[in-house]
């Protein structure tokens, strides 16, 4: 268990993954003037804690094996998947949930129905995709060189 605790490669990309969930409650709290504790353990929101999650571990593992190594190159491709997935798949689930809460609150009032709600904050924007990745380059680079 010693040696799962010693890898730096985990390490980094834990600091960068916890550093940004602690990021989003606070860029959360400056825009709503609240601070909403449940975004800790939630998807989507600035900056994307997915993106810098993985951006860290590519970056780690470049910096640990190098840009030629087999681990470096299946952490780019994940990397580049969760990104997509976040801005595109998961937004595009994000604006339909929005929409069908909308609907259903105009045919529905006042009945049962009414009072269940999807979730709609799922997904990222490319911004928030961008500075997550942002974040995730560095903090895995900071965390090894710094």
């Amino acid at each position: 268990m010693n040696d799962f605790f010693a890898n730096r490669i985990l390490q980094a990309t834990g600091f960068v993954w916890i550093f940004t969930q602690i990021l989003k409650v606070l860029v959360d709290r400056a825009r709503h003037g609240k601070l909403n504790l449940r975004l800790l353990a939630s998807a989507g929101g600035m900056p994307s804690s997915h993106s810098s999650a993985v951006c860290a571990l590519a970056t780690s593992i470049a910096i640990s094996e190098g840009l030629r190594s087999t681990m470096f190159a299946l952490a780019f491709v994940l990397a580049l998947v969760v990104m997509y997935d976040a801005a595109g798949v998961r937004r595009a689930a994000s604006i339909q949930a929005r929409i069908l809460n909308q609907i259903i609150d105009e045919l529905f009032q006042g009945h049962p129905i009414s009072e269940t709600r999807l979730r709609e904050l799922l997904g990222h924007t490319p911004i928030e995709v961008f500075v997550g990745a942002g974040l995730g380059i560095f903090g895995a680079w900071w965390w090894f060189k710094g």
